[in-house]
């Protein structure tokens, strides 16, 4: 019995980590940021936490879509990031800060945050809340506008 209890609360202690939609390539944000800049290709950033009821949402609601799947998947590198973790990443300037830190600096102050940045992290187009298969096709096509009339992501 004494096992049983100290496995349970071992578990119940542990960090519960926040989970991107199923079925796209995410990628830890430096990992995601670096391939963006080699490929010259814009970053979709996904701020999403764990217990995110809005997250959840817009998921199972949008991010099961399969015409979004690979309108995304094609046009842009996927980052997620856990607006709350303290998962320390390197930045490709070299800089360490933690996840959470990521989160504080594109203002995802709240979940979910989607934010497209330029390959060198400058923002472009974000969105907050739960977010339908409509509204992620109509920033799609915003984006694929913005990249076509300045050339460059």
């Amino acid at each position: 019995m004494r096992t049983i209890i100290l496995l349970v609360s071992t578990l119940l202690t542990m960090p519960v980590l926040a989970e991107p939609p199923q079925g796209y390539p995410f990628q830890q944000f430096d990992k995601a940021l670096q391939q963006a800049q080699t490929e010259n290709k814009p970053l979709f950033v996904y701020f999403g936490r764990y217990g995110c009821g809005y997250c959840e949402k817009t998921n199972k609601e949008a991010f099961s879509n399969k015409q979004i799947r690979e309108a995304y998947t094609r046009h842009y590198v996927l980052a997620y990031v856990d607006a709350e973790s303290g998962k320390r990443i390197r930045l490709p300037s070299g800089e360490r800060i933690t996840e959470r830190e990521v989160g504080t600096r594109y203002d995802a102050f709240v979940t979910p945050v989607f934010t497209f940045l330029t390959p060198d992290g400058k923002p472009l187009l974000r969105l907050v809340g739960v977010q339908r298969v409509e509204d992620l096709r109509d920033a799609d096509n915003k984006m694929q506008r913005l990249i076509a009339k300045s050339g460059k992501p």
